[in-house]
């Protein structure tokens, strides 16, 4: 049964005359019968061409952290417009947000940016500046981006290419990646704390940083282990490497100034983007001072016409402001934590053995095993056919998670009591029908 009514087929259809697949990003094809067009967007909810309602756990891939359409966001947003949108200068609003970012993260100095991918791209150039190094690590599993030098061993790419856990082979996502790029990067498994030291002491002379999404944000959710996320902090400042955290998807999101705080780690370098605008496009490089001081003007090259552009600052200085003042992420995890355990208590009761991994703002559902995924290929070992079947029901009852297991649910601030007890009885009868 396709997705697509009558109204959403046919503008997709005349999309496709003019966008390569009718989308604009690869993520948003899910096949011609379904992949559908949005008419809006409001709290919780999307509704399609057809007037069609979803429960919405998509948001935008992650960003949406306080609802759509945000009438308080819209209306910073509208009211700073009034004075216009770009300027070759600074404005207030960009100073604000770089204040807000600073108390709520506890780092020194921050740069603003558009994207996740110009962050991680950015950050990358600085940690090689601040260490003569070029070099980087990057964990299998983990997206940190558009750029050439992130495209290997990330979610879209598979187990039969990574080589072995005891020496990893650093395998590109895409065509059009430039061959010599793959000796820069040095992939490794998640958690696997032998490989990192010893792949560290092997190469610590050439390596400029570790990079690493604190929860792999595009499989699963999978949590580091306990002391890992530390080991890494020890081995950077031990051999002078720089720590980036990637923050685009937890930063704001699993606490007030993200992982860092969650997990009690402070790295050298993070990167924002995705909640800290509710959608609108905003990033930032942010780190401590000696790091972050190496952006020097005529000596390490920063910049982008659109950075700090007052419709993206506006969007964050008051989405920062809700997140930090309003029980956003309390409410958040409240409902977070009801879907997790209800969602075990059905698979349990259908007999499907399961993990429910991450944290209740950005969960994922693990299936065919219950024993906790430790990295990406533990995750490839799960029964990713009956996750989609199971999540393709779900959206044809009007609740939408990604059809795709290594994108979590993400929750927003508007999603009610009422929301979680309807996506908990759709979940049910989906079960039902994916095991008959």
């Amino acid at each position: 049964m396709s997705l697509q009514g009558e109204k959403t087929q046919a503008l997709f259809e005349k999309g496709k005359r003019v966008i390569p697949y009718g989308v604009n990003s690869n993520f948003r094809y899910w096949g011609d019968e379904d992949t559908i067009i949005i008419d809006r967007g409001e709290g919780a909810y999307i509704w399609d061409m057809d007037g069609k309602r979803y429960i919405d756990y998509r948001l935008g891939f992650g960003p949406v952290v306080l609802g759509h359409a945000y009438p308080t966001v819209v209306q910073k947003v509208q009211e700073a417009l009034q004075g216009g949108n770009i300027f070759a200068w600074t404005t207030p609003v960009e100073i604000s947000v770089a204040e807000r970012l600073t108390r709520m993260c506890k780092v020194d100095k921050v740069r603003l940016t558009n994207t996740g991918t110009e962050a991680t791209m950015h950050a990358l150039r600085i940690a090689r500046a601040y260490t003569g190094r070029e070099k980087f690590i990057k964990f299998e599993g983990q997206y940190h981006g558009m750029a050439d030098y992130f495209m290997f061993s990330t979610p879209s790419s598979y187990r039969g290419g990574l080589g072995s856990r005891r020496s990893p082979i650093a395998l590109p996502n895409t065509s059009g990646i430039p061959k010599a790029i793959n000796q820069y990067v040095l992939p490794l498994a998640f958690n696997d704390f032998e490989g990192l030291e010893k792949t560290v002491k092997a190469n610590w002379g050439d390596l400029a940083a570790i990079f690493v999404e604190p929860i792999l944000g595009n499989s699963a959710s999978i949590m580091p282990q306990p002391g890992f996320l530390e080991k890494i902090r020890e081995l950077c400042d031990e051999f002078g490497i720089v720590l980036i955290f990637d923050e685009v998807k937890t930063g704001f999101r699993i606490a007030k100034g993200g992982a860092q705080e969650y997990f009690g780690i402070q790295a050298d370098l993070a990167t924002y983007a995705k909640a800290m605008g509710n959608g609108f496009p905003i990033a930032a490089i942010a780190g401590i001072e000696e790091v972050m001081m190496t952006i020097e003007p005529g000596a390490m090259a920063h910049g982008g016409t659109y950075s700090g552009n007052v419709v993206g600052a506006a969007a964050a200085d008051a989405t920062l402001e809700i997140i930090e003042n309003q029980p956003v992420l309390e409410t958040i995890n409240q409902r977070g934590k009801a879907l997790m355990n209800g969602i075990g208590d059905i698979l349990t009761e259908a007999g499907i053995p399961h993990v429910v991994t991450g944290v209740p703002s950005m969960f994922g559902i693990f299936l065919g095993k219950d024993q906790e995924p430790r990295d990406f290929r533990d995750y490839l070992a799960g029964d990713g056919e009956l996750y989609e079947a199971i999540s393709m029901g779900l959206n044809r009852r009007g609740v939408q998670p990604d059809s795709d297991g290594r994108e979590p649910w993400f929750l927003c601030y508007s999603l009610s009591e009422a929301d979680v007890n309807e996506t908990l009885n759709a979940f049910n009868d989906s079960v039902k029908d994916a095991k008959s």
